[in-house]
């Protein structure tokens, strides 16, 4: 059993409903600067080395705690723990979609995806460092604002963070049972853009070349690359194309989401996303991006990681099962560097990024003994 004593679910519901009715849109960075403030203020008022990282290209600022160890000699290398405060649901969502306790499930916007477990991050750090609990590794606690969106403007600092690290904790929501993660699909975005040529869709239809027609033939090429065995997954959407139902289409588009098991099958299917040409006389095809994480896979590393996070789950009276998962995390980038990685250690529930969003709260209280019982052992052999 952890030493660190991590409170009832009740405290923690009650202190977590405070960060749910913030609301934090990814592309607010006042919004999410507001919960970083509560972040930072809770960490450094317990004792923690604070680095605050101001935000660029319109997005929040990054805090990052380290607490210290008191072990003398060896390897000092820290256990990182990555969360993000950003959500995907805009202002004026917790009007609609309210704060709520309804039986086991505590409901509001990102609740589950994921405020809980970066508070659970926060509330165990905290704890620890209240309580002076001894650690064998130091504790870097990293709390970004863009994951929602990919990472653009933290992907090289975690990436920094997790290379100086022994081993990675990632408290993403907990998948059915309570499952972590041990390994998720890689993820490509890209963008694909149609010109065509406009004319009459009366009086001149031949001299046109319609982007949409073109579009469609695209999307059904791109539906013919679903591989499914391979774990080779494309999304087309938005979609957008056209201006008025009586003039020939001279643009449209669509935004191409891109998931793949490997790295050889991410880099084949780039080359084949970024190559394609138009089927339709008088269009051209071009697209633009690429690969946004890179895929996480379990190495014996993790396996044994894992083991050893199932040994201290049976102490707190959980059973933690694992999972792969077709979405991706910042976790990603720390598993691709070859640093082992621990991911879905937040809060069991459902519903991430749709109405019904919840967490079943009265497994607040053992997810953060479990994640107190890592920190307190892990890297003290």
């Amino acid at each position: 059993m952890p030493v660190t004593e991590v409170g009832t679910s009740d405290d923690l519901l009650t202190e977590l409903s405070d960060w749910v009715r913030i609301e934090t849109p990814t592309t607010d960075a006042a919004a999410v600067n507001r919960l970083m403030d509560i972040a930072e203020a809770g960490l450094a008022g317990a004792g923690a080395a604070i680095s605050r990282i101001p935000g660029h290209d319109g997005f929040g600022d990054t805090v990052i705690a380290r607490i210290a160890t008191s072990r003398t000699g060896g390897d000092d290398r820290p256990i990182l723990v990555a969360g993000h405060l950003d959500t995907v649901w805009s202002h004026g969502t917790i009007e609609r979609m309210p704060y709520v306790v309804d039986g086991a499930r505590a409901h509001g916007p990102g609740i589950y995806d994921m405020k809980a477990g970066s508070f659970l991050a926060f509330h165990v750090v905290r704890s620890i460092l209240r309580q002076r609990v001894a650690t064998p590794r130091p504790i870097v606690l990293l709390l970004t604002p863009d994951e929602e969106v990919g990472s653009p403007t933290t992907r090289l600092l975690i990436e920094r963070e997790a290379a100086r690290a022994a081993l990675v904790l990632i408290p993403e929501p907990a998948g059915p049972g309570g499952a972590c993660v041990t390994a998720r699909k890689g993820v490509g975005r890209f963008v694909m853009r149609v010109a065509g040529r406009g004319s009459h869709a009366g009086g001149a239809f031949e001299d046109g070349a319609s982007a949409v027609v073109e579009l469609s033939h695209q999307i059904i090429g791109l539906h013919r690359m679903v591989d499914t065995e391979r774990g080779i997954t494309l999304n087309t959407a938005p979609v957008w194309g056209g201006s008025r139902p009586n003039v020939i289409a001279p643009d449209a588009g669509c935004e191409i989401d891109l998931r793949v098991a490997s790295a050889e099958d991410g880099e084949t299917m780039q080359a084949r996303l970024l190559g394609l040409t138009a089927k339709t006389p008088g269009c051209r095809v071009t697209v633009e991006g690429g690969m946004n994480r890179p895929p996480y896979s379990e190495t014996p590393a993790i396996s044994a990681l894992y083991a050893r996070a199932q040994d201290i789950a049976r102490q707190v009276g959980l059973a933690l099962p694992k999972q792969q998962r077709g979405g991706g995390s910042d976790g990603n980038f720390a598993a691709a560097l070859g640093v082992p990685t621990l991911d879905g250690l937040g809060c069991p529930g459902a519903g991430a990024h749709a109405s019904h969003e919840h967490i079943l709260w009265q497994e607040l209280a053992p997810r953060a003994a479990l994640l107190a019982g890592l920190l307190e052992t892990l890297g003290g052999d």
